[in-house]
């Protein structure tokens, strides 16, 4: 994007009092933000108010700083080849599955080394609705780089989310599907937070290892300038080298709670479906869900514990309608993926949730049966198992350092997927 094109899109998203809609409306009318500006005051009365017209007609005084500091950025080499872009709605490089959305983002910011696949709608854009989002911006052809690194298809992703406080069953189920679906060859789309997220982006990252087949896309809500939270720049700097980090927040732009639920339609709009992990009655993840539901596209859940805070948002979705999952050919196949993909999660899905032979001792057999797959202390399992309390502690202590048993706050103990 050239400069004075950027100076406008930046200064039609800093203009007081014209939000992403009253934009669109704008865009219909003039064509492109450039002749936005060049418009009398007469003309935008006709299509906004007359203090949103006023508004238009002067410079916000934080333009020129912003439009520095984002031509800087959007010019930046790295040795790894990671692409510095900012994309504006009508860019061929835009995602077209974001214009199915009622409120589609004005402008994109990306970080990564793949790209959007053009003209790679989850379903045909209706015109006559898209007409309203970009009429005449639409039609003018931008060019771009040309195309380099990996493709991402919304067709072909899917998003993971659920808990930010998940259990350890929770987060070892969302790492072991993600890491099946991105061998399977799907891109996984989260928001990368901490709990389910950020599981579901490291998960996606073993998956696409070996051969690079799956990505990751991570849409966060701050400036892509930053990192939030901070405990994943790790995790942030190896999901911009396998796939990409997208914002349609300007660059400096803080963590602002409002943010994180508005750009969870761009999760939801980037994937072909949307899996819930663990989920409160009230989360952000069933905002995510009801996206996906309203944009005609899948939800699946994974059930949980009856007696788990974090399970009460998934059952609530199965109860709704969403597919129950368990491994994660249930997806590949409600998603009808080809049948070469379904085959090279098949032995990923019977890892995670085999209940075969582990060639544990008689006694970890019996005391992983008892521990079941609920929150349990160590007095409900003493009572099941007959063990006295120091052997019991014992081999507690032993299946914790294995893996396969998590303690919890409270005194509690669970037993992880995975294990007999």
């Amino acid at each position: 994007m050239e400069r004075d094109e950027l100076a406008a899109w930046l200064r039609l998203t800093l203009t007081p009092g014209v939000g992403n809609g009253t934009a669109r409306k704008l865009l219909a009318a003039f064509g492109l933000p450039q002749a936005i500006f060049e418009q009398p005051h007469s003309a935008l009365t006709q299509v906004v108010s007359s203090n949103q017209a006023s508004a238009l007609r002067s410079a916000p005084p934080e333009l020129a700083s912003l439009l520095d500091t984002t031509w800087d950025w959007q010019q930046q080499d790295n040795p790894h080849g990671l692409r510095h872009q900012v994309l504006a709605l009508g860019d061929s490089g835009y995602p077209q599955a974001l214009l199915r959305l009622d409120d589609p983002p004005l402008m994109l910011y990306l970080l990564g080394t793949a790209q959007f696949i053009p003209n790679s709608p989850l379903a045909p854009v209706d015109t006559a609705q898209a007409a309203l989002k970009i009429d005449k911006v639409s039609g003018i052809e931008k060019s771009t780089d040309e195309h380099t690194g990996s493709g991402i298809d919304p067709l072909h992703s899917l998003a993971v989310v659920g808990s930010r406080n998940p259990t350890p069953q929770g987060a070892d189920n969302a790492r072991r599907f993600a890491k099946a679906m991105a061998q399977a060859g799907l891109t996984i789309v989260s928001g990368m937070a901490l709990g389910v997220d950020g599981a579901a982006h490291a998960g996606a990252l073993e998956g696409a290892a070996d051969d690079a087949t799956g990505l990751t896309v991570a849409v966060v809500g701050t400036g892509l300038d930053r990192v939030y939270p901070k405990a994943h720049r790790e995790l942030a700097h190896r999901i911009a080298r396998h796939g990409v980090l997208v914002s349609e927040y300007p660059l400096g732009t803080p963590p602002i709670t409002a943010n994180f639920p508005k750009r969870n339609r761009l999760i939801a709009g980037l994937a072909n479906g949307t899996l819930v992990v663990e989920a409160a009655l009230k989360s952000g993840s069933l905002i995510t869900a009801r996206l996906t539901t309203e944009q005609g596209k899948e939800v699946f859940a994974i059930p949980g514990s009856i007696h788990a805070a974090q399970s009460r948002g998934c059952h609530a979705l199965i109860k709704q309608g969403a597919k129950l999952v368990e491994s994660a050919q249930d997806i590949l196949e409600e998603l009808q993926w080809p049948l070469q993909l379904q085959s090279a999660s098949n032995s990923i899905a019977a890892d995670a949730y085999s209940e075969g032979a582990t060639g544990h001792n008689d006694i970890n057999s019996g005391l992983l049966s008892a521990l079941g797959f609920d929150p349990v202390g160590l007095d409900a399992l003493q009572a099941r198992c007959g063990l006295d309390a120091a052997q019991l502690q014992a081999e507690l202590m032993g299946l914790e350092l294995e893996g396969q048993v998590a303690r919890l706050p409270g005194g509690l103990y669970q037993r992880l997927s995975g294990t007999q």
